[in-house]
């Protein structure tokens, strides 16, 4: 006869999420409306039912709106979930479902089903045997071997923004079967990324999202996310429950030891329990008026992402659960930076207005542990806030919205486009031209995740995404792109070589425009996605430009943007075949200006002279 397990204790309700010691392990959870709430412990993530459901009890084991208890004999990599009870209620914005198997908001791993369902959390019944689940992790179980991020500065930065699954999932990459599109196989990779002169690794949301998220049922891209603190299981080679929290922590070290910095896109905006029609996962079953910003009557969700729903960024609550997120990919997982997708969002209080002092992006920026953190900010959202140039707090870096429009007119020949492109060659000084404003704020890019390529940018006039299933209804219709003379791809070679000289034109300009240049996966081997189909993986025999974009990286990095760059022509080696190299053939060479403090941006009134020729 089996022993009886331990009886579980009160516990305590700090800190939140799954605590692990020698005697066992702390649960703790926040909910203000719960009523009541089940513990449930699990032998294997296919389960049908718990091995163990512990009770907890309100009278003993809640402090306040915490509730928590401490279940001894309990070791990281222990399976769990939460069933919680409460009001069904829509009209006061509650939603709970007890027969909805939870995650823990603070959980630091997931591990999903074979069968997992995303329909089945938002149907009637129970969905146990199909939930995402949290596991048990001990933050300090791993050996860093002196590891620490590292700390570039940002006027030495170019940003490489890259999918880890993308990276390497596409068979030419080298990588082998078993870690292609994992994040053993970008380890893989880190030699190329040297070569191409990069300092930093921007990785599309790597938190655990719903892969099933998404009008087609298939989401590639990530901004779908179901928790903020654990890495997403799908992206690592080991299938153990503790696999992708080590694997994950195996590619920063790596990375950082080749010099290369981290940066995570994170979306703290919304998550992928999408609309009053969508699944309970995890916030909305927990306490659903809490972690969201409903419309007046209570019963609908705000959206200002585009996305179905909004977090309420700024509630005490969720405020708190952002700043331990950050701090917990710092201080744990050794992350150098964070890109905030649709950060305007973050300036949103429970009503859906924007503050002037919005408290969540003061206490980020305020937060000892997060002083050296890049910081990097999508200044919009989805409902029309739009913020570059002013966005709050005197350490955020801003995508440059502008640079992208401008500079991708010009290069169309679009009319009265050259002042305009001048202006974001020195620094955008309309926009960032004042003190509180430093060169390496502005994120200078032509091209990013969202919608086209550089290839694409040079061979469409407009999108072309049939084969995805949604009738070309999404991605942008102001893509601001000329095909050079035919629609899509083309054997002219006087085509080709047109396409080909824009792209090193382009690509030239965002590396030597004042700011931080940024470059997307594949853009310096010509990597073309229109068509889409919701994925792009990166093919390793198109790299036509890349010689191209190394020369320039190589040169860019070694000075800071505090020197103003002047533009000199000089020799370059064989592989500049073409009279379009040209456009990138120009030495970097630092020259102080007198009389300037500081080169935020050049206006009329400095005494500097720049010039480029763009053949």
């Amino acid at each position: 006869m089996a022993a009886a397990a331990p009886r579980a204790g009160e516990g305590t309700s700090a800190p939140l999420g799954a605590t692990p010691s020698e005697e066992g392990v702390n649960f703790s959870i926040f909910s203000r409306h719960a009523t009541s709430m089940e513990l449930l412990l699990f032998d294997g993530v296919d389960d049908a039912r718990p091995a163990r459901a512990i009770r907890v009890d309100p009278a003993v084991n809640r402090t306040y709106h915490y509730w928590h208890v401490f279940v001894p004999g309990l070791r990281p990599g222990q399976i769990y979930g939460y069933r919680v009870e409460g009001p069904s209620d829509p009209a006061r914005g509650l939603r709970f479902d007890a027969e909805k198997v939870l995650l823990d908001p603070y959980g630091r791993g997931v591990v999903v089903p074979d069968g997992y369902r995303r329909a089945a959390a938002a149907e009637h019944g129970d969905n146990t045997a199909t939930a995402m689940k949290s596991v048990v992790v001990d933050p300090n179980a791993y050996e860093w071997e002196g590891d620490a991020p590292l700390r570039r500065p940002s006027a030495r930065t170019i940003v490489y923004e890259t999918h880890v699954r993308g990276f390497t999932r596409h068979p030419s990459s080298g990588v082998g079967e078993k870690t292609r599109g994992t994040y053993a196989g970008l380890i893989e990779k880190i030699p190329y990324l040297r070569d191409l002169g990069v300092t930093a690794v921007e990785l599309l949301p790597v938190f655990q999202f719903d892969a099933q998220s998404a009008p087609n049922g298939v989401n590639y891209w990530g901004y779908q996310p179901v928790s903020f603190f654990a890495p997403h299981q799908a992206y690592s080679s080991r299938r153990d429950p503790l696999g992708p929290v080590d694997e994950f922590r195996d590619m920063v070290k790596a990375l950082h030891r080749a010099g290369l910095e981290v940066i995570l896109d994170v979306v703290f905006n919304h998550t992928a329990e999408g609309d009053h029609h969508g699944p309970t996962l995890c916030f909305r079953g927990l306490d659903n008026a809490t972690y969201y910003i409903l419309q007046h009557d209570r019963t609908r969700y705000a959206d200002y992402t585009g996305c179905g729903n909004t977090l309420n960024a700024n509630d005490s609550t969720v405020r708190r659960m952002i700043v331990d997120s950050l701090r917990y990919w710092v201080e744990v997982m050794h992350v150098d930076g964070f890109r905030f997708d649709l950060a305007s969002i973050l300036t949103r209080d429970e009503s859906g207005q924007p503050m002037p002092n919005p408290p969540v992006l003061w206490d980020i920026e305020s937060d000892p542990a997060l002083a050296a953190t890049k910081l990097f900010a999508e200044a919009w959202d989805a409902a029309g806030l739009y913020q570059v140039g002013s966005f709050v707090g005197d350490s955020w870096k801003e995508w440059n919205r502008r640079f992208r429009d401008d500079a991708r007119d010009f290069f169309r020949g679009a009319h009265g486009s050259l002042r305009r492109f001048a202006d974001r060659l020195v620094g955008s000084p309309e926009i960032y031209g004042h003190k509180e404003r430093e060169p390496e704020q502005r994120v200078n890019f032509v091209t990013c995740h969202d919608g086209f390529t550089l290839n694409d940018l040079v061979s469409y006039d407009r999108k072309h995404n049939e084969a995805n299933g949604e009738q070309n209804r999404d991605g942008c219709d102001d893509n601001r792109s000329w095909n050079c003379g035919v629609e899509g791809p083309t054997d002219d070679p006087a085509v080709e070589n047109l396409r080909n000289r824009q792209v090193k034109n382009l690509l030239t300009v965002t590396m030597l425009s004042i700011g931080l240049p940024m470059i997307v996966m594949g853009d310096e081997g010509t990597l073309h996605n229109d068509n889409c189909v919701g994925a792009r993986h990166l093919c390793w025999l198109r790299q036509s430009t890349r010689p191209v974009f190394c020369t320039i990286s190589s040169s860019v990095s070694a000075h800071p943007a505090q020197l103003v760059l002047e533009l000199t022509p000089r020799e370059w080696k064989r592989r500049w075949r073409d009279s379009a190299a040209k456009a990138a053939a120009y030495g970097v060479r630092p020259r102080r200006l007198s009389g300037l403090s500081s080169v935020g941006a050049i206006t009329g009134n400095d005494r500097c002279v720049r010039q480029l020729r763009l053949m």
